[in-house]
């Protein structure tokens, strides 16, 4: 049964007022103007992000909000402590100038501190919303878990992260759960204050109906809560925890000064969030081009501030400035190569408009090369809009020799060339698509060039988005590929993102049916599943929180899936400063239990050559061999890291089975990967890590 919340229709209303450009810009003046990073003159006057402020809904008022809550009389709460003046009560009274506040005299107590609500009756609940006291002060909270209970004293986490530090109503939406009990535990102050905790008001908003089983749908589960709106991730090949940004500040990008990030950490392990604020490299790193290199350092470059590059160390967990691009760019789409270098291509989004030509990014000499020979001209989309928009969010794959395959969104395909000065070699279309902005491609088996393509719209925005899906197989560089028109999806589809499974399926979700940035209207909850042993698709779960524009998903390496963000307008009604997790059905029994997993309890070597042998040991049987999946990194819809690879057992002993790479650096890309055993029941294993090495 599909369920959506009152306040998640609320918030997308298109009869919301109309936003300015200043509250568009978080509540801050613009420092620089458009022209300065070479962007339309009417940004940040009469359009956000090419988009007319007047179809951009401001946030709702809190009272607004609270008037779809639950009705709380009668309601009673405990804490582990209150100053006398500012009891919990004061949370449940409708007055927002009243508070909570934990006890500061004549002695203070340490963090954690806890707040549960007795609802007293059970009710189907989705959403929680927390009112920091007015005016901000110290008590905001920071880190949190949010638990419900039906006895109050079994609790459940639903939700866990950081809020963001400022005095506007935080929202937490997660999978509708019956409890007559809601506790909300701060582990930290928002801005490091001190060991206090203070609210306003707090309420629940109740469910329209309950989730469906999870057999055949898989289900959504843990939320969690960033300081920020994640519209970045990218897995830390160290410890598969995920790292998160916005831009320059955390609910907007437009008019800063091009001189910070502001980032967040997910650690999976402790369930916790961290932030941190990157201003070293002196780079805006919203709407980048993203890809991780054969160490699994994220190599992000240009965005905001068009052409500085930064580089991530999953290692030492830091930032670096690496060399200036040649030419400014903004939405452009960069891949790792078979060689090493990175290739990036496109983006008139910032940086001036045209002329975004290929170029070249060598670790070994630390520099950037343009490539003259790689013109950016052949995959223009025909948007309305024109270069602005055409030469954004490219489809492009690293393959055999250095070169690189770019399957759309154009319905013009290509190959590029790397070595020399470059080159371009067209590569037939891909059928009767038409142009397809803001869509899918995902390589779900390298070993065999297949790559699957689904949904988009012919302009940026305002449009209709598609249905259609292809199989797209290539071969050798600088032949035309196969291209086969499957099945479609059941549902049209602009903004969404697409994750390969270890198993080799590919799970699509969110987007809008009708291309509308900084708009959930329209948006899709209901994910759809890419079989390719039937080339079709089938519905999943649907999602409590609309993931449309800005949104972002990655594989973890627990086989399950991380899914965030949508929208970074200021204060917009459509900002999702959050993230959830979807358990897709393989890890479900066919009466909606959790499957029992096979365990991979030994491999051979930590790091092996492409080409290399190797073997793996498992708990068990594994009847459907093992996978190999590319730790990635996504902005905007676009992922040039995930691939994967099937490996089929060449021998085994007992549970130890021998596994061969393949031996091409175009298909098994060096870099950090996951490898999954999969057993009789198509159950994935939880991910070991291997690094492939050229």
């Amino acid at each position: 049964m599909l369920f959506l919340l009152p306040i998640l229709l609320s918030l997308s209303s298109s009869n919301a007022k109309p936003i300015d450009p200043l509250a568009a810009n978080a509540g801050i003046p613009q420092v620089r103007p458009a022209a300065a990073v070479g962007k339309p003159s009417s940004e940040g006057v009469t359009t956000f992000d090419g988009v007319p402020l007047a179809q951009i809904a401001e946030r709702p008022a809190p009272l607004a909000v609270a008037a779809a809550a639950l009705d709380r009389a009668g309601w009673t709460c405990t804490v582990d402590s209150a100053q006398a003046e500012n009891p919990c009560e004061n949370v449940l009274d409708g007055d927002p100038n009243t508070i909570w506040h934990t006890e500061f005299t004549p002695t203070t107590t340490d963090y954690p501190h806890q707040i549960t609500i007795d609802m007293q009756v059970s009710y189907l609940v989705g959403q929680v919303t927390y009112q920091p006291r007015p005016g901000g002060g110290n008590g905001g909270i920071g880190q949190h878990v949010i638990g419900l209970s039906g006895d109050g004293t079994n609790f459940v986490t639903v939700a866990v992260g950081t809020y963001i530090d400022d005095d506007y109503l935080k929202t937490t939406t997660f999978t509708p759960t019956n409890a007559r009990y809601m506790r909300l535990e701060a582990l930290t102050e928002a801005g490091g204050r001190g060991p206090w905790t203070s609210a306003s008001e707090i309420n629940v908003y109740g469910a329209d109906g309950p989730p469906p089983s999870p057999a055949g749908k898989g289900a959504w589960v843990l939320t969690i809560d960033f300081p920020l709106v994640p519209v970045s991730f990218a897995n830390i090949a160290s410890n598969g925890n995920i790292l998160a940004w916005s831009s320059y500040n955390p609910s907007t990008f437009n008019g800063g000064a091009g001189a910070q990030t502001v980032t967040a950490t997910y650690d999976r392990g402790s369930n916790t969030v961290t932030q941190a604020l990157i201003t070293n490299t002196q780079h805006d790193m919203f709407c980048e081009g993203l890809s991780l290199d054969f160490d699994g350092k994220a190599i992000s470059a240009g965005g905001n501030t068009n052409q500085v590059t930064s580089i991530f160390d999953p290692g030492s967990g830091g930032w670096t400035r690496g060399p200036d691009m040649k030419i400014g760019r903004g939405y452009q789409s960069q891949t790792t190569l078979s060689t090493g270098n990175t290739f990036t291509i496109g983006a008139s989004w910032s940086g001036g408009e045209g002329g975004k030509n290929g170029e070249l990014y060598s670790p070994a000499t630390n520099s950037w090369e343009l490539l003259g020979g790689a013109p950016v001209a052949p995959l223009f989309t025909a948007d309305a809009q024109g270069v602005y928009r055409s030469d954004n969010h490219a489809w492009i794959f690293a393959w055999k020799g250095g070169s690189v395959f770019h399957a759309g969104p154009s319905n013009a395909m290509n190959w590029y060339g790397t070595e020399g000065g470059g080159s371009q070699t067209p590569a037939g279309t891909r059928g009767g698509d038409p142009d397809s902005m803001c869509g899918i491609a995902a390589m779900y088996d390298a070993t065999n060039g297949k790559i699957l393509t689904a949904g988009g719209s012919p302009n940026y925005q305002n449009s209709d988005g598609s249905t259609n899906a292809h199989i797209i197989t290539i071969g050798d560089p600088e032949t035309t590929p196969g291209v086969e028109k499957i099945a479609n999806m059941a549902f049209a589809r602009a903004f969404h993102n697409s994750v390969v499974l270890p198993d080799g399926t590919v799970f699509i979700t969110g987007g809008q049916v009708y291309a509308n940035p900084f708009s959930d209207d329209t948006a899709q909850l209901i994910s759809e599943l890419f079989n390719p042993a039937t080339n079709t698709f089938t519905q999943l779960a649907p999602m409590a929180i609309p993931r449309t524009y800005h949104s972002v998903a990655v594989l973890l390496p627990d086989a399950t899936v991380i899914v965030g963000g949508g929208g970074l307008c200021g204060q917009c009604a459509t900002n999702h400063f959050d993230a959830q997790i979807f358990r897709p059905p393989y890890l479900y029994t066919g009466d909606g239990g959790e499957a029992p997993r096979p365990s991979i309890t030994a491999v051979s070597v930590g790091s092996i050559n492409v080409g290399g042998t190797f073997t793996a040991t498992t708990s068990g049987a594994v009847d459907n061999g093992f996978s190999l999946v590319r730790m990635s990194s996504t902005t905007h819809t676009v992922n040039t890291d995930q691939r994967r690879i099937p490996l089929t057992p060449t021998g085994a002993d007992g549970n130890t089975y021998t596994l061969t790479i393949p031996d091409d650096a175009g298909i098994a890309l060096p870099g950090i990967w996951m490898l999954f055993a999969i057993d009789g029941a198509g159950v994935p294993s939880v991910a070991q890590t291997l690094k492939v090495t050229p």
